[in-house]
């Protein structure tokens, strides 16, 4: 029995885990994961002649730390955009008899670190952060959030009363009033480093249970999750109404106030020389912080024309202007407005898909709300694809709870496991090192919404697509995925000499964590070059001038005769990111069927 087919060996990182017994070079690994995850999804191509054209290319050994194959996961869902991009481009008349579609894994493991990963003026997104030399060059979406270190720690995981359990803290970028509702003051002098905070906040945390924690949070509607173990999550009804679902959910639906279904939309023609699978199709973004921009940076970068709706009075993420606003035009609405509120809905009338990234049911009051939006699609004759980014999915009990990708971390197992692969004490969590579980969510809500616009195209109707962040951590701690062995992950800490990662730990702090261990590589040092192949750059930007550089798209489209990318086909972005709120609306306008007096 080869080793991709053995079976794995339970428990070893804890209650429901499942570990190969051989390792298997991270591109063979990565290619029976993209076969397993596309047998699963349904409406998902099936024909071998697309398939086989998938080739994963990058190290044999894994580059982050811990067990969870994270990256193998997401790059399958990358190839998987590749083949629903590669039928669209054959549905709009290019021939792809010889076109292959290559993704490699190493960039992948960059690409859930993109967010930070960049070159403004010739300097490292990080390096200007550690100088203090970044904050000034853009605008500022974070109005304090993290301005003092109780205010950065408020967003970590903290041992309770119960031994060995640990609970995850957020306050959803309004960190006082969080810690305030547990006897925390943010502002309490004294606590002048990061460590000071996190010891001033686990005198608070070990006062309580984890339920008792669990419930607090759930009457004043806070961010927070028990740090379950993957077999506790999966025996719990959130787990099970989340398993219910597929990893990539596309469900059609049928309009309102029509009595035939609405036509086929096939895909408009391709102008100049942009033949992107998704050029002319036009999309509406109404996200934030980082999972839900990044579903409509990847269909930017597959050709349509985004527009990103930002809420000025809403907190942000200043970096993340910096590499998920490209390709993207951006503007700001405050819906509260009747104005702003009419000029969304104008917006809408003329667009083919609708991102929202806000807790489900919290937009039925701006009449953004599913049945909404069926109805105005019936009316128009034009089928509408609705995008729901949300933490534990549809439906079930914590479906309309808040949630970030730090919870969705904790709540499935993923934390858990990941202390448990780096042999931390007494049960302690840590985070997976990146913002995985957002910046995979992002892929697989970019694949379900392709594959609901490929089906428009044939069939007709509107679609809603589903996404989870847990739903995605999840899928990477399944038995079918399997974990990396501890001798595996030995190697990679040796490798990369990975410094410490604990609990109360930030995002912000295990990102840099990851790029000092790639950085000191001799061999992925060399990628992170600017000019190293994999940034896309742009000579002026938005940010006072300077040469903006950011992660090029995973995918690329191949010339299996020629070799190399096909021009004008492999996802690429056409234009820099710009903030939030960039363009006046009456610019924006432009191209859709907005009143622009």
């Amino acid at each position: 029995m080869s080793p991709d087919m053995e079976p794995r060996i339970a428990d070893v990182y804890g209650p429901g885990t499942y570990t190969d017994r051989a390792f298997v070079p991270v591109p063979r690994d990565t290619t029976r994961i993209f076969r397993l995850l596309a047998s699963q999804t349904p409406g998902f191509t099936q024909d071998e002649a697309l398939l086989s054209k998938v080739r994963f290319v990058g190290e044999d050994y894994p580059v982050l730390p811990g067990p969870i194959k994270s990256v193998s996961v997401a790059a399958a869902l990358h190839a998987m955009a590749g083949v629903v991009g590669d039928e669209i481009l054959s549905l709009r008349g290019l021939d792809n008899t010889n076109r292959q579609i290559t993704v490699n894994t190493t960039q992948t493991a960059f690409f859930l670190g993109s967010v930070s990963l960049g070159y403004l003026g010739g300097h490292t997104f990080s390096s200007l952060g550690q100088q203090q030399k970044l904050r000034p060059l853009l605008p500022d979406w974070e109005k304090g959030w993290h301005s003092t270190p109780l205010r950065q720690r408020g967003t970590g995981i903290y041992p309770t009363r119960t031994p060995g359990v640990w609970y995850s803290l957020h306050g959803s970028l309004d960190m006082p009033a969080m810690l305030s509702s547990i006897g925390i003051d943010a502002d309490e002098p004294g606590i002048t480093t990061q460590d000071l905070a996190a010891a001033h906040i686990t005198k608070t945390t070990t006062k309580f249970s984890p339920e008792e924690l669990e419930m607090h949070n759930l009457i004043h509607s806070f961010c927070g999750s028990i740090c379950f173990t993957p077999a506790q999550w999966a025996a719990s009804c959130m787990g099970k109404s989340l398993a219910a679902h597929p990893l990539i959910n596309v469900q059609p639906q049928v309009e309102l106030h029509t009595t035939l279904p609405t036509p086929r939309i096939p895909f408009p023609p391709f102008h100049a020389s942009d033949t992107r699978p998704l050029a002319g199709i036009k999309i509406i973004e109404l996200t934030r912080i980082i999972a839900g921009p990044e579903i409509g940076a990847l269909l930017a970068s597959f050709g349509a024309d985004v527009i990103r709706v930002s809420a000025p009075h809403l907190r942000d993420i200043n970096a993340v202007q910096l590499t998920l606003n490209a390709g993207k035009r951006t503007v700001a609405l405050d819906l509260r407005q009747p104005a702003d509120h009419a000029y969304l809905h104008a917006l809408l009338h003329d667009a083919d898909v609708f991102i929202q990234g806000f807790r489900p049911g919290s937009l039925a009051k701006h009449g953004l709300d599913l049945s909404s939006l069926l109805s105005m699609a019936g009316r128009r004759g034009k089928g509408i694809v609705v995008v729901r980014e949300s933490c534990y999915g549809p439906d079930g009990l914590y479906a309309s709870r808040p949630g970030w990708q730090q919870i969705a971390d904790c709540a499935s197992g993923a934390a858990y496991v990941t202390g448990r692969g780096l042999d931390l004490p007494d049960g302690e969590c840590v985070l997976p090192s990146l913002p995985i579980s957002d910046m995979s969510t992002g892929v697989v809500a970019a694949v379900g919404t392709m594959l609901a616009l490929r089906d428009r195209a044939l069939k007709g109707g509107s679609y809603v697509v589903d996404a989870a962040l847990v739903a995605v951590n999840r899928y990477a701690l399944s038995e079918e995925v399997g974990l990396y062995g501890k001798e595996t992950v030995v190697a990679c800490q040796a490798r990369f000499a990975w410094g410490e990662m604990r609990a109360a730990h930030h995002v912000l702090d295990l990102m840099g964590t990851v790029w000092r261990g790639w950085n000191g590589d001799k061999v992925l040092s060399r990628y992170l070059e600017e000019d190293g192949g994999w940034f896309q750059s742009w000579e002026e930007s938005a940010f006072r001038g300077l040469r903006l550089s950011v992660l090029r798209p995973v995918v690329r489209f191949v010339d299996g005769e020629r070799g190399g990318e096909e021009s004008g086909v492999t996802p690429e972005w056409q234009s820099p990111s710009v903030p939030h709120g960039w363009e006046r609306k009456e610019v924006v306008g432009g191209g859709f069927l907005v009143p622009v007096s």
